[in-house]
């Protein structure tokens, strides 16, 4: 079986374009689908985050079960203490796995190790698969004439629509899917709140928390 790295937000706030502090970190249910999935079909799952630091969920991102969810996270091992993601070997690794909610706009967008590690996986053709907001981690992995290393690829990613119906794309410091596009990555929306995955070589993506499941189908399938 496969060893997948979970890379994870540690971000507690997301600082608005107002300079408000807004609670976030990842959202629950892109960690726990995708965690269930592959370690149901017998893959081992590890984590790192920027800074070792534990991880937290988004409060807004559980549901009428919340309680039951948060139990779930808790007991998850190595969730709690994450490597480092500048301690992260690649080659320990058969599989890299991005989580969103709104703590990779704040953290991971701008994480250079975690760009690195990015920008490596795309180029030695190991499995990549991210969701939701987790795609702002893309903006860090750069080529050294600064464009980005997933610059051309096709993706699916958290729509400006869908931010706009959530609430904060008036005070958000930029938007994802848009500032995707002025990098240079092909963003392919579907309609808010669809599942939604696209696969383009390695690298697979899905658009909000309703694609996470597909977007682990998918990454099993690369995988098998």
């Amino acid at each position: 079986m496969s060893t997948v790295l979970f890379v994870v937000s540690s971000a507690r706030t997301w600082t608005l374009s107002d300079g408000t502090a807004h609670p976030t970190g990842f959202w629950a249910e892109e960690l726990l689908t995708p965690y269930r999935l592959l370690t149901g079909a017998g893959h081992d799952v590890q984590f790192a985050t920027p800074d070792g630091a534990a991880p937290v969920a988004d409060a807004a991102s559980f549901g009428d079960d919340g309680d039951a969810e948060r139990d779930e996270l808790a007991a998850i091992p190595g969730l709690a203490t994450p490597l480092p993601i500048s301690e992260v070997r690649l080659s320990a690794y058969d599989a890299v796995f991005y989580p969103g909610g709104h703590g990779p706009m704040e953290d991971l967008a701008h994480d250079a190790h975690s760009g690195a590690l990015i920008t490596d996986a795309l180029a030695a053709d190991k499995p990549i698969a991210l969701v939701c907001h987790g795609l702002a981690a893309l903006l860090a992995a750069t080529r050294p004439d600064g464009t980005l290393a997933a610059a051309g690829r096709r993706v699916a990613a958290f729509t400006d629509a869908e931010e706009k119906q959530a609430g904060l794309a008036d005070r958000a410091p930029w938007l994802l899917e848009s500032t995707l596009r002025d990098r240079g990555v092909v963003v392919d929306p579907a309609e808010p709140w669809a599942d939604h995955t696209v696969t383009d070589g390695n690298l697979v993506t899905g658009q909000n928390p309703q694609s996470s499941a597909s977007v682990a189908e998918a990454l099993l399938q690369r995988l098998a």
